[in-house]
């Protein structure tokens, strides 16, 4: 049996991604009860709103779903106690070293994977003793390796050195992406852009618009002489960010406009590539099934033919 299915007990192996903000009780009881693996995020750092999203998820769906802490972001310990003693059974962990986030978690039976950017990254978390990685390649939205080494690449090199579960993303918004990665290496795939453009996520229709109208070149690596970088679609707003070749930090304090107010120039709107892809707003039960149908006929076309 796939390892990442046996870790997270979901029935399909694919995970929403962390989105902050956007991640929370709607959007990851969706997913999970379609069969993915939600997640709710705690990068926005509003603790007690997570704490609560996290408890709410138990009176909209029975199936699995996991948390992300992102290390760096977490202003104390309280919200890693919270877990350790919620139930939750699947962590993810990023932004930083996994290593004094470990111990409590798996004391606690909870399973844990850690977003890498490189292979550096994979093999000091594989020695830490992670349970599996999630491989994050430049093509992907949010907080990104200014290398922007791409998936396709990035997989590949880890697979030759680790034996873990791996968890592809960046690149990937359907069946041909989950097939590519599958072929790779990957156990898994996470999709964060394409659960934006998602009916149960909470946010503005304008963000899902403006991904649905972006090309394959439609977005900008920001800050990448700085920290944090990021990929964000293109606006007027970005492409002045992208110019100067650093991006303010206040930029991230207007965000929620942007995501939940639909002012498109408020902030700046993370996005990946596939966002060039994505032609339509769909459910998640569309979304998972018909990632897990493409899935299948590319695996069963390749089966048929050795060229």
């Amino acid at each position: 049996m796939n390892r990442f299915l046996q870790h997270s007990g979901a029935q399909y192996p694919i995970i929403q991604a962390p989105m902050g903000w956007m991640a929370r009780s709607q959007l990851a009881s969706a997913v999970s009860n379609a069969g993915g693996l939600g997640i709710i995020e705690t990068s926005s750092g509003e603790t007690e709103n997570c704490k609560a999203e996290i408890e709410k998820m138990a009176s909209l769906t029975d199936k699995p779903f996991g948390v992300n802490l992102p290390i760096m972001f977490l202003h104390d310990d309280s919200m890693l106690k919270f877990i350790c003693e919620s139930g939750v059974r699947f962590v993810t962990t990023s932004a930083g070293s996994p290593k004094k986030f470990l111990a409590p978690l798996q004391e606690a039976g909870i399973v844990v994977y850690h977003a890498v950017p490189s292979l550096e990254a994979a093999l000091k978390c594989a020695d830490a003793g992670v349970d599996g990685l999630v491989i994050e390649g430049g093509e992907g939205g949010g907080f990104k390796n200014p290398e922007e080494v791409s998936t396709l690449v990035l997989l590949q090199a880890i697979a030759e050195k680790v034996d873990l579960p791996l968890v592809a993303a960046g690149g990937i918004c359907d069946g041909r992406g989950m097939a590519a990665a599958f072929a790779l290496g990957a156990e898994a795939v996470q999709m964060g852009t394409r659960f934006v453009a998602c009916s149960e996520n909470p946010a503005h229709d304008n963000y899902k618009q403006a991904i649905i109208d972006a090309a394959t070149d439609g977005t900008y690596m920001l800050n990448k002489t700085s920290t944090p970088c990021v990929r964000a679609l293109k606006t007027e707003r970005t492409a002045e960010y992208f110019s100067a070749g650093k991006m303010p930090m206040e930029a991230f304090m207007t965000i929620k406009d942007l995501y939940f107010g639909g002012d498109m120039e408020a902030s700046i709107a993370l996005a990946g590539q596939t966002a060039g892809l994505i032609n339509e707003v769909k459910s998640a039960e569309q979304i998972i099934q018909e990632t897990v149908s493409g899935y299948k006929e590319i695996c069963a076309r390749m089966n048929q033919s050795d060229f």
